[in-house]
């Protein structure tokens, strides 16, 4: 089989039906997350000094926390692939509730939420990562992997 069948072909032995290209790209997506947003959650987290504001305290550790699991993610990257739709949901809610009112009155461009939409507008990108039919029947609907016995 050639290299490019391979990554485009869903693969039942390996990866449960998954293309490999998906499982390529989520490893790359856990990576990120995990050195990234995990570099600066728990850079912010250990450098803070004074009390905490008790909603940007609850941010930065759940920042920490997905990024942290999403380790986890890199050696197995559909048992942990909730954590990538809780990142999807979370970032695209944002969009919605923040940005979007702050952009239809015109008020986003140089605003404090301005630097957050720019990253956060990848969210529905990374979706297209995702491979729906398996999370849908695996952690939706709830069906196992079956087993080649």
């Amino acid at each position: 089989m050639n290299p490019l069948n391979y990554v485009v072909s869903r693969n039942f032995e390996k990866y449960e039906g998954v293309r490999p290209i998906n499982i390529y790209f989520l490893r790359t997506l856990y990576l990120l997350m995990f050195t990234m947003i995990g570099y600066e959650s728990w850079s912010t987290i250990f450098g803070h000094e004074g009390t905490w504001d008790h909603t940007k305290a609850v941010a930065w550790c759940v920042w920490a926390a997905y990024t942290t699991l999403s380790f986890f993610g890199i050696l197995n990257p559909l048992r942990w692939l909730p954590i990538v739709v809780f990142m999807i949901f979370y970032k695209t809610l944002w969009l919605i509730v923040v940005a979007l009112p702050l952009w239809r009155a015109g008020t986003l461009a140089g605003s404090p939420p301005d630097g957050m939409a720019h990253v956060y507008i990848a969210a529905p990108f990374i979706a297209l990562i995702v491979p729906w039919g398996y999370f849908v029947k695996r952690f939706i609907l709830g069906r196992e992997r079956r087993s080649a016995t």
